[in-house]
């Protein structure tokens, strides 16, 4: 018992120093995150639609074949990306891991 009263008072006396050096990353984290994860606005919208024009206009005309490694995986990372929210907001909504309780579709 003695020796997790010690380390717990060890963690406590490094904590201010480790609270000072998080801050950097800590300030840089929430300077993106007001860009980033803010909704769109009205004025964004038509960028929005311009950007879905860009996107239907390169599937049609093939220019996606053209597009670099790079330039694939960093596609494939924001769909990624999107995929995550789209299912953390589906549990969310649920309520649950599993899916939605229906009233008359099993016996229990």
């Amino acid at each position: 018992m003695a020796k997790v009263v010690a380390k717990i008072g060890g963690l406590v006396s490094k904590a201010p120093g480790l609270v000072k050096k998080a801050q950097p990353g800590f300030q840089s984290f929430i300077k993106y995150a007001k860009v980033e994860l803010t909704p769109p606005t009205f004025s964004d919208m038509p960028k929005v639609s311009q950007g879905f024009v860009s996107v239907t206009n390169s599937i049609k005309t093939g220019k996606w074949k053209t597009l670099t490694v790079k330039e694939g995986f960093l596609n494939s990372v924001v769909a990624l990306e999107i995929m995550c929210w789209f299912f953390i907001g589906e549990i969310i909504g649920k309520g649950s891991l599993i899916g939605y309780n229906i009233p008359g579709a099993f016996q229990a």
